[in-house]
């Protein structure tokens, strides 16, 4: 230390301690002089003992302004070591960053101005220490004082310089410390890294792209910070990485999609147009490097297609068009069942666009992977069948078209219609709201003979004996009446002339037995006359309830449009089709009068000109047995109808024995009267025990209130 002192003098030493600012700084000039001489005469120990008093006696002080002195002391040393100052950084360096935790914000201030003064002497020998200076610097950019933050960034513009000069620099070293840091919140930070980044990023020698993994989700996270300024400054560079990334030819895709997959569902609208841009660009450049990806960028991408933002929404379309357009190969890392798991999910979504997505990769996925999908038709079977509740149309019908892919092998055809005939079973809103929208769907996507006559054969065996007569009545309207089915209608009216036809009038009629108008509208349809007669008068053992009556109104409408034109014409050749005019007054017996359906078909028979009618025909019909042909003849000709001579008589193995399909009309009916009876007794008996209990409870009360009143009574006064 008497060496020290020796060549310094002792004013000196007092003025670096002074409060006054020009004291210390004329005392630093002279300290700068001082070592100037040393290092001239190579006194390099008076050197380091007077670097070692500076720090032990001043920028260790506890007081303020011999901690001031130290530094400016410390950075004058720098000063007049010029090229010899790489040399003693180790006992400079440390110190000076040490006062800038310093308490004291004006030993802060002046912590940078020494560091800054020290870094443009040394220059390039100043990266040994880069990563505590950046730390240093990190936090004093958020400092609370004003002039310190001032001091920090010229502080900063300069390491900035040197890094950039530098060929000593590490990023790997630097990554890091860089990342620990990307998620801090203080908007003085943010500018801070965001200005490091853009300024390594600018280095050719640095390769900053292959670190963007390690601090892309940092950026992403800066573009919803309240600042306007920091926002923009992030979204720039962000745009800078992904040019570099489009002409670059080799990039970590991967572990950035990870990071893009999850901002894409941030609540910050910016943020996630930014991550949907970069996975477009990852799909369009990437291809089949994403495959392992496909099912977690898919599942960001579905929820944005319903973005509440245009410009999302569009992205996000394109996107998902990009995607389903590469063709992928399961040997490829291409996980189907993956992929397939989030379509699925996204089948609840409330979104409407993105269920209708949804199901198009299901669709997709099915066209391509057909063998892989079906292996797990379990996760997704039942998904789609709840899916046919969905409040769209256009969702149902892409439900419908998925099902139908699946149905194309017999048994995932079997397991479709008997599911489906389960769902409507607990689910009646849904036969009656979309059962004729569904099953006209299917009947064009799988064939509608083929769909009616595995609907038929399921529910002849129906034990749920009031679902399979709705059920029947359903299929019913929806054959008579829809466009989608004018074939089977034209196959069953073939019946006589056509196998085929009359080998599906066998097939439905099992079944539409559980409904009386189901199977009267069967044979009209089949024109089968004489058997709907029959028919009509084995309903005399029917109560006539006003659900009944409200069918047969139906039926009575149904016979006024255009599908019967040919019935209603046909009422023009009594003689010809005399057990049509018997049918149809049988169903006008069993009509109210006061009903409008009486007075429709009886307004509809009353316009079959008189001269047309022959009483003697109509006697001619009224055997027991419905099935006797006539053989009464007018005008010299046997009287035929067109379907019932046919196949009424002749080789029981080629024709329909229409006795035996009575009976089992007859024998159904009676199992839906059975049924009605046994739910009317146990209503009955519910009804009863009710009243029992109300019973009992009155009587319990009026036993109740008579107590008390005996109570009253005997209690003394």
């Amino acid at each position: 230390m008497m060496d020290v002192f020796s060549v310094i003098p002792a004013a000196v030493l007092r003025n670096l301690a002074d409060k006054l600012y020009e004291k210390r700084k004329n005392a630093a000039l002279e300290v700068e002089g001082i070592v100037k001489q040393l290092v001239a005469n190579s006194e390099l120990d008076k050197i380091t003992a007077l670097i070692n008093m500076l720090t032990t006696e001043y920028t260790c002080s506890v007081q303020a302004n011999h901690r001031k002195g130290g530094l400016i002391g410390l950075a004058a040393v720098t000063v007049g070591l010029s090229t010899e100052a790489s040399r003693y950084l180790e006992q400079i360096v440390p110190p000076v960053l040490g006062a800038f935790a310093d308490s004291d914000s004006r030993v802060r201030y002046y912590a940078c101005e020494a560091l800054y003064n020290i870094a443009k002497v040394v220059r390039g020998e100043f990266i040994v220490y880069f990563n505590q200076i950046f730390d240093a610097l990190c936090k004093l950019s958020a400092d609370t004082d004003p002039s310190v933050q001032s001091a920090a960034h010229l502080l900063d513009r300069l390491v900035k310089d040197i890094v950039t000069e530098s060929d000593q620099f590490s990023i790997e070293e630097f990554i890091p410390l860089l990342r620990e840091r990307m998620n801090v919140l203080s908007p003085y930070v943010r500018q801070f890294l965001v200005g490091w980044i853009t300024v390594l990023d600018s280095v050719p020698d640095i390769d900053m792209l292959g670190f963007l993994p390690d601090f892309l989700d940092g950026l992403f996270n800066m573009l919803s910070d309240s600042s306007h300024e920091i926002r923009q400054q992030a979204d720039s560079a962000l745009c800078e990485f992904l040019q570099e990334i489009k002409n670059s030819p080799s990039v970590d895709y991967g572990r950035m999609a990870e990071i893009l997959v999850q901002r894409a569902g941030s609540p910050d609208e910016f943020t996630r147009l930014t991550a949907i841009t970069w996975i477009n660009e990852f799909v369009k450049l990437g291809g089949d490097q994403l495959f392992l990806y496909y099912a977690d960028i898919l599942e960001a991408i579905l929820p944005c297609v319903s973005d509440q933002e245009e410009k999302i929404r569009a992205v996000a379309r394109e996107t998902n068009e990009e995607l389903r357009a590469i063709k992928a190969d399961p040997a490829e890392s291409f996980d189907v069942g993956a992929v397939l798991s989030v379509a699925r999910r996204q089948l609840s979504s409330e979104w409407e666009a993105t269920r209708i997505e949804a199901l198009h990769w299901i669709s997709t996925l099915l066209n391509r992977h057909r063998a892989e999908v079906l292996t797990f038709l379990g996760d997704i079977f039942d998904t789609l069948l709840k899916a046919l509740s969905d409040p769209s149309d256009e969702v149902v019908l892409l439900v419908l078209e998925v099902h139908a892919c699946i149905a194309k092998d017999p048994q995932h055809f079997q397991k479709l219609v008997m599911s489906l005939v389960c769902k409507f079973r607990v689910d009646n809103s849904l036969l009656e709201k979309r059962g004729a929208l569904i099953i006209r769907r299917l009947c064009v996507l799988l064939d509608a003979e083929r769909v009616y006559r595995e609907l038929s054969t399921i529910l002849e065996a129906e034990s749920d004996l009031d679902f399979a007569s709705v059920m029947i009545q359903a299929l019913n309207l929806i054959l008579l009446t829809s466009s989608e089915l004018s074939e089977l209608r034209a196959l069953v009216k073939q019946l006589v002339a056509n196998p085929a036809g009359k080998d599906l009038y066998v097939s439905l009629y099992a079944s539409w037995c559980h409904s009386p108008m189901a199977i009267i509208s069967l044979c009209f349809l089949a024109q089968t006359y004489q058997h709907a007669s029959a028919v009509i008068q084995s309903l005399v053992k029917e109560d006539i309830s006003v659900k009944f009556l409200v069918e047969l109104d139906k039926l009575i409408r149904l016979l006024e449009t255009p599908i019967f034109a040919y019935l209603r014409l046909q009422l023009l050749e009594p003689g010809r089709y005399i057990w049509l005019f018997k049918a149809l007054y049988g169903l006008l017996m069993l009509l109210p009068q006061q009903s409008a359906a009486f007075k429709i078909l009886k307004t509809r028979l009353k316009a079959v000109p008189p001269h047309s009618l022959n009483g003697e025909q109509f006697r001619g019909t009224s055997s027991g047995n419905p099935y006797q042909i006539p053989h009464h003849t007018t005008s010299g000709s046997q009287i035929t109808e067109d379907g019932d001579i046919a196949v009424d008589v002749g080789d029981p193995d080629n024709e329909i024995n229409f006795a035996a399909r009575l009976q089992q009309f007859e024998q159904m009916q009676n199992q839906h009267r059975m049924h009605a009876r046994a739910q009317a007794q146990l209503r009955n008996a519910s009804t009863s025990v009710s009243m029992n209990h109300m019973e009992d409870a009155d009587r319990l009360e009026e036993t109740r209130q008579r107590l008390s009143s005996d109570l009253r009574v005997s209690s003394p006064r």
